[in-house]
């Protein structure tokens, strides 16, 4: 009896353990070989992330074997003809913050499967795939195909673990780049960068950001900054300064105005604001004229700056540094030695001497 009852425990433990075995998962453990990783860039104020799994090199064959040319029949899942998967494991899965352009293709924002096909002569196809959710190339259907593009290898520097990364970073966009083995698979990726910001702008001007002055003069300036949505820009403007009226905002406005082709409304704006300009404002503002070539508005600013901050070794020497470059020799020379006797700081002091050097009065 007891040995009946043993016999039948022991076969109840069995199929127990048999079924947890079956229908349970076991705890995470790390990944070996092929670790996983995740590389993203910011372009302009999106994000491109690439999750993936890192098989080694390990001493193998890897183009035309490993990793066979063209497509590959697979004896699992679909039993199709597939790409490959651009990694280990599951899919490698590239995700858009933004709608974007691959290879000069249009991609809506999302997540999708990265595939690659390379040939012999080093030509291969870059495809993404709706279906990211599935392992690896098993289930690969051509019909998923988001968008697919010709692309050119290039010879690369060994590399023993494969690696996702991205070059020639601009404002609007980057290669993304496989390198594995002695081979590298670059992918251009855009995005319609100021498009992006000012449609964001127009949304975060609707929440909190709405709120503050700094939310409208933020998106104003950095339309006036890419010459962007200029009318626009100008409500925004309008809005921070009737918030909060400082020479910034003003300054901004007269930019804007300028960039309209209406300089008697953007003089206009500029007189009301050099009034109420700090020391460090008109400073900036002085230079920001001499960069544009208004030398004798440039200097103007600096002689208010010395007016109402005489004492201040630094407004001299930027209004000796207007003159010289102007070239007026002698109110530079005359200007330059003022700051000098202001007991300035290191850099100013340094600056007025070179100059006073460069013009023969040292």
């Amino acid at each position: 009896m007891y040995k009946s009852f043993a016999l039948k425990l022991t076969a109840t433990i069995i199929f127990a353990a048999s079924y947890f075995t079956a229908v349970s998962q076991g705890v995470k453990t790390p990944r070996v070989p092929s670790p996983g990783a995740i590389v993203s860039q910011t372009i302009g104020i999106s994000t491109v992330t690439v999750n993936y799994s890192r098989p080694s090199v390990k001493g193998r064959e890897i183009w035309g074997k490993l990793v066979p040319y063209g497509y590959n029949v697979q004896g699992f899942g679909a039993g199709n003809s597939a790409p490959w998967r651009a990694g280990a494991n599951e899919n490698t899965v590239i995700t858009f913050s933004h709608d974007a352009k691959v290879e000069g293709q249009s991609v809506p924002a999302g997540s999708y499967g990265l595939f690659f096909v390379i040939n012999s002569d080093n030509s291969g196809e870059v495809i993404l795939s709706r279906d990211y959710r599935s392992w690896g190339s098993f289930w690969y259907d051509q019909k998923q195909d988001l968008m697919r593009a010709k692309i050119q290898l290039r010879d690369n520097t060994p590399t023993e673990l494969l690696t996702y990364d991205f070059t020639n970073i601009t404002k609007t966009g980057a290669d993304l780049v496989l390198n594995w083995e002695k081979k590298q698979f670059p992918v251009k990726i855009e995005f319609a960068v100021d498009d992006i910001v000012m449609k964001n702008a127009e949304e975060e001007l609707k929440g909190q950001t709405g709120f503050t002055p700094v939310g409208f003069s933020t998106a104003a300036n950095y339309a006036l900054q890419n010459k962007v949505n200029l009318d626009e820009a100008l409500t925004w403007i309008d809005k921070a300064i009737a918030a909060n009226k400082t020479f910034t905002y003003l300054n901004i406005k007269s930019g804007i105005l300028t960039a309209q082709n209406k300089p008697e409304e953007a003089n206009k704006v500029m007189a009301e604001a050099l009034p109420i300009g700090n020391e460090i404002e008109l400073n900036a503002y002085g230079y920001q004229l001499l960069n544009a070539g208004q030398q004798d508005k440039a200097i103007e600013v600096f002689i208010l700056n010395t007016q109402k901050n005489p004492k201040s070794a630094n407004v001299w020497d930027s209004l000796g540094e207007g003159y010289a470059i102007k070239g007026d020799k002698k109110n530079a020379i005359a200007n330059f030695k003022k700051s000098l006797s202001l007991n300035p700081p290191a850099a100013t002091k340094a600056n007025s001497e070179k100059y006073l050097k460069q013009l023969g009065a040292m």
